[in-house]
C-alpha cells in the first residue's frame, strides 16, 4: 500500500478501534501495492543485545567499536549482501543520542554512558557508502533481561514510570495495554526515523512475551481499565498490538515518506488444527495465540511493507511429521503474501549451520543453499535475511559461502 493511501486507511481504522473494539480489527482490504517490483533483498541481522554480534564486548574505545562495525559492513559486501538489519534499541535503550532513552549498555558496559560517537548515524552513512540498505531494528517492549529495576540507570523511563513495567519470565517489559506506553515507545523509535535516512524500521518477534510455564503476565489493571469493549483478554491484547503496528506505520509515513516498515515474526501464525487458515504445523508457539500478534492479518491488510517470518527449521519432505517444516511454511507464507503488495522475505537460521547441538542435516554445508533453492520456486519470496552477522563472518562449515556461490552471483544491487 502506498504511504498516502495507508495513512488515510490507518486514520479511519484507528478511529474505528476507539469505538468498536476488536470487531474493527478486520477492515476492508486495501488496494495492493502498485509500485515497481524491487530487487531481491539479501540481508543479515546485526544484533547488539548482550553484545551478541557487536560490539564484541562492552567498554571498547570509540575507535575500536567503529572499526568493528565497519568490518561487519565490509563483510556484508564481501558476502554479496545488500542490506544490514542493525539492532539499535535492544533493551529500551539507544544506539544514538536519544532524548527519550539512555545510551545502550552494550556500548560502554554502563547504561546511560555516552560512547563518544554516534553508532547509528555512522552505520547509516557507511552502509549507504557501500551500497547497503540500513534497516534500524527496534524492540518495542523489552526493557531488560533481568527483573531488577534498580539495575537500570536512574533516569530510565521505566524507573520514572514503574506502573508501566511488568516483570515476567526473568525479564522486564513495558505493558502493551497502556496507551501512554504505546505512545512513548513510538516516540522513542520515531526519534531515529526523524534524525536519520533509514531505509526501514524493523521489528523482530517480541510483542507480548513468549509464554513461560507457571507464570502470568500481570496486566489485570490495564485490562480492567481499557478492555471493556472486548470479549476476552486475548482479543484486547491483539488489538493493542494491532494499534501499535498501524499507528507506527502511519507515523513513519508522515515523518519520512519512503522509509519501509517491516516485521520479522516467529514463523508460525497458527497451526491448522487450531485454525483452518493456519499452516500444517504442530508448533508449540503460535504468534496469534501466544504473542497476541496477528501477523497474517498485517500482511493481508497491507499494514506493513515487508514480512520476514523466521523459518528456522529444516527443509524436510512434506510427509514428515515434525513440529514445523521449512518446506511447508515457505508456500504457506507465499500464499499469505500473494496479491497484497507486501514483500515476503525469509528469515534463515545460519546460526544453526555447523552447530554440533543441531541435527545432522545442519552439519551439511548445502542445507541452507537448498532452502534458497526451494524458496525460489515461489515468486512471492523477494529475498532472505540471515541470522546473524557473527555467523556470516565466521561461517563455521562454509554454509554461507555455499549460499553465495550457488545464489548470489553476481554481486548484489540495492533492492530498491
Amino acid at each position: 500500500m502506498g504511504r498516502v493511501t495507508r495513512r488515510v486507511f490507518a486514520a479511519a481504522l484507528l478511529a474505528g478501534f476507539a469505538t468498536t473494539g476488536d470487531a474493527a480489527a478486520t477492515p476492508e482490504r486495501p488496494a495492493p501495492d502498485r509500485r515497481a517490483p524491487g530487487r531481491a533483498l539479501r540481508g543479515m541481522w546485526l544484533a547488539t543485545v548482550a553484545n551478541r554480534d557487536w560490539p564484541s564486548k562492552p567498554g571498547l574505545t570509540a575507535a575500536q567499536q567503529r572499526a568493528e562495525l565497519l568490518a561487519h559492513l565490509d563483510q556484508a559486501v564481501e558476502r554479496r549482501l545488500n542490506a544490514v538489519i542493525f539492532q539499535v534499541r535492544p533493551t529500551a535503550d539507544a544506539l544514538w543520542p536519544s532524548p527519550y532513552e539512555p545510551w545502550a549498555q552494550c556500548l560502554t558496559g554502563v547504561q546511560g554512558k555516552a560512547p563518544g560517537w554516534d553508532p547509528l548515524g555512522t552505520a547509516v552513512k557507511e552502509a549507504h557508502a557501500r551500497g547497503l540498505e540500513l534497516h534500524a531494528w527496534f524492540n518495542p517492549y523489552r526493557i531488560a533481561n533481568h527483573t531488577d529495576p534498580t539495575k537500570l540507570v536512574a533516569s530510565h523511563p521505566a524507573r520514572k514510570h514503574p506502573d508501566w513495567v511488568v516483570p515476567y519470565g526473568g525479564k522486564l517489559y513495558y505493558n502493551p495495554g497502556l496507551p501512554e506506553v504505546r505512545t512513548f515507545v513510538q516516540d522513542a523509535m520515531l526519534d531515529a526515523v526523524k534524525k536519520y535516512a533509514l531505509d526501514a524500521v524493523h521489528w523482530d518477534d517480541y510483542f507480548y512475551p513468549y509464554p513461560v510455564a507457571g507464570q502470568v503476565f500481570d496486566d489485570d489493571a490495564a485490562f480492567a481499565e481499557y478492555g471493556g469493549d472486548f470479549s476476552d483478554r486475548a482479543a484486547w491484547r491483539r488489538n493493542n498490538i494491532d494499534r501499535l503496528v498501524l499507528e507506527t506505520a502511519d507515523r513513519i509515513g508522515k515523518v519520512r515518506p519512503g522509509t519501509q516498515f517491516g516485521i520479522s515474526p516467529f514463523g508460525v501464525w497458527r497451526n491448522a488444527e487450531t485454525d483452518s487458515l493456519g499452516s500444517d504445523t504442530r508448533a508449540g508457539v503460535q504468534t496469534y495465540d501466544d504473542l497476541h500478534a496477528d501477523t497474517r492479518k498485517w500482511v493481508r491488510e497491507g499494514w506493513i511493507d515487508y514480512i520476514v517470518p523466521q523459518l528456522y527449521w529444516l527443509a524436510q519432505p512434506l510427509d514428515q511429521q515434525v513440529p514445523a517444516n521449512y518446506s511447508v511454511l515457505v508456500p504457506w507464507w507465499a500464499e499469505v503474501a500473494k496479491g497484497t503488495g507486501v514483500k515476503l522475505y525469509i528469515g534463515e537460521a545460519l546460526y544453526k549451520a555447523g552447530d554440533p547441538a543441531q541435527p545432522a542435516a545442519w552439519q551439511d554445508p548445502a542445507e541452507l543453499s537448498r532452502h534458497l533453492t526451494l524458496a525460489a520456486k515461489y515468486p512471492e519470496v523477494k529475498g532472505h535475511i540471515f541470522f546473524a552477522a557473527r555467523e556470516v563472518g565466521a561461517d563455521r562449515i562454509g554454509a554461507m559461502a555455499r549460499v553465495v556461490a550457488d545464489h548470489y552471483q553476481p554481486s548484489a544491487r540495492v533492492p530498491r
